[in-house]
């Protein structure tokens, strides 16, 4: 009984979280060198972000993601130094280092109303890896 219990509990939760969208490193790296609209931020700890980021990315940690993106636009370019992305926003994308903190931030940002949220699954590690970094 326990056993089918927890089953139900997975599948209604899985029910209620939103699909994750991945973007790929080409179509991440395509977005970097032409897109004016591109907002990616990086989610990782400090302690990551000092070893090495994604250049043009916003560091904002994920135990800190749901309440930055519903700070209101003031607050939120006091303390990031850039204008906060619309709900709308075409390409908002978020990473970490290794895909899943990344993919809970997009969700966060998908339940907050950023419905093109997507993560970079490949992560730092593989922008690294492709980057020679």
């Amino acid at each position: 009984m326990y056993l089918f219990s927890m089953v139900n509990v997975i599948r209604f939760r899985k029910m209620e979280s939103p699909v994750t969208k991945d973007i790929s490193y080409e179509d991440l790296k395509a977005l970097l060198g032409k897109s004016q609209n591109l907002f990616l931020v990086d989610v990782r700890t400090k302690e990551e972000v000092d070893k090495g980021h994604i250049p043009g990315s916003v560091h904002i940690p994920l135990d800190t993601v749901a309440a930055a993106f519903a700070m209101v636009p003031e607050e939120f370019k006091a303390k990031y130094g850039v204008t906060k992305p619309p709900l709308d926003a075409p390409e908002l994308v978020f990473h970490c280092q290794l895909g899943r903190r990344g993919a809970v931030a997009t969700g966060k940002a998908y339940e907050l109303g950023y419905v093109n949220a997507r993560n970079y699954a490949g992560a730092y590690k593989e922008w690294s890896a492709k980057e020679g970094k």
